[in-house]
């Protein structure tokens, strides 16, 4: 099958969907790849480390799209890219469709198979998200902390704080992989953390494994508006996969909250789970409501994308080569996760989660791939 990995056009968006090791995988296996010309560039990854194992390099996004019959991206395609899409032709990337109605219609008009990492579900869990759920938790406090910075126009409070000194209070509304990383994260740098959730079986588990300056608690909006008052960061952790956000936080909560208070909203690709978020970007991430800082940065791990590139190929690249193998309707016959990950096959919503978002009708994937 031919591969093509075009350039993310995200603003701020350096990372790439396939590394070379990625790629020599996929030739090994008899594919051609098709990289656009400086594609790796922004994770460490020039044409030449993919040339010199046997990719080829097209010179703009409209060719990469034009030799491929599988595409591989990291973020969904922006309006620009929408008229690259056939019919026929396979995506394979993070959609976060439930939040997009205009892009899931151009989808659907596409008559393109396409395929969310996201929604790719094994026992459970979410093994192409949790990658960079682990970078965005992380990050999630990197960029708290900095915005609390009294320069950064927060309230000048020091995550840690000092011998004498009380730490900052940091709640986590949402205890899956976004959750524990951020958890960790403020843990480790001294803070004193709460994380919430309605999974009981969960909050067991995260009181035994993290450190003693955590605390959980079973989540409500009584709870969550108890604590928001001494809450000086905020980490927006929730995720139902393949569906909107609930909101979590409402505009008239956010009085309860001292002014130059944080909130970072790494649930910003589903709609976020604060009311008042609204996506922004690495060049103007922050904007203020009520006297509180919003960060809600819809790609954060594009920050580090040499890390983020090499964990999300880690992750994807059995997928992939899944994918290339046996093609969109022999893979989901086949993989109960890549039905999973279906969101659009052939110009029908396959995603309960997308189909109930804005009320539009559901095929199952399964049903669907027996007729393609």
């Amino acid at each position: 099958m031919k591969i093509g990995v075009p350039t993310e056009i995200k603003a701020q968006e350096n990372r790439v969907a396939l590394t070379p090791a990625g790629a020599e995988r996929l030739l090994h296996a008899g594919h051609q790849v098709f990289v656009q010309s400086g594609a790796g560039l922004g994770s460490g990854f020039p044409d030449e480390s993919y040339t010199r194992l046997g990719a080829k390099i097209a010179p703009t996004a409209a060719a990469v799209f034009a030799e491929g019959e599988l595409i591989l991206k990291v973020k969904e395609p922006l309006e620009s890219e929408w008229p690259y899409l056939r019919k026929g032709q396979t995506l394979f990337t993070y959609l976060h469709l439930a939040a997009a109605r205009e892009l899931t219609l151009a989808l659907v008009k596409s008559g393109a198979h396409c395929f969310a990492y996201e929604t790719l579900e094994v026992n459970g869990e979410l093994p192409l998200l949790t990658p960079m759920s682990e970078v965005a938790g992380r990050m999630a406090i990197q960029a708290g902390a900095k915005y609390l910075e009294k320069t950064q126009g927060g309230s000048g409070i020091l995550l840690g704080g000092v011998p004498g000194v009380k730490p900052a209070k940091v709640l986590v509304i949402g205890g899956g992989v976004v959750g524990i990383n951020a958890a960790r994260m403020a843990a480790g740098l001294g803070a004193d953390v709460t994380v919430m959730d309605t999974n009981l079986a969960r909050l067991r588990y995260l009181d035994e494994v993290l450190p003693r300056n955590c605390h959980t608690v079973y989540s409500t909006p009584l709870a969550i508006r108890d604590l928001l008052p001494s809450a000086d960061l905020l980490v927006g952790a929730v995720l139902i996969p393949g569906a909107a956000a609930p909101k979590l936080v409402r505009r008239e909560d956010l009085k309860r909250m001292n002014p130059g208070s944080v909130i970072v909203d790494v649930a910003v690709d589903q709609g976020g789970c604060v009311e008042t978020c609204k996506p922004t970007t690495h060049a103007d991430p922050v904007f203020t409501v009520d006297g509180v800082l919003h960060y809600c940065v819809a790609n954060m791990p594009g920050a580090v994308p040499r890390t983020s590139t090499l964990a999300l190929t880690n992750a994807t690249l059995s997928w992939t080569l899944q994918l290339a193998e046996h093609g969109p309707a022999l893979a989901v016959k086949r993989s109960k996760p890549l039905a999973k990950a279906a969101n659009v096959l052939g110009g029908k919503i396959t995603c309960k989660g997308v189909a109930e978002a804005f009320g539009l009708s559901l095929e199952p994937a399964e049903e669907l791939a027996a007729r393609l």
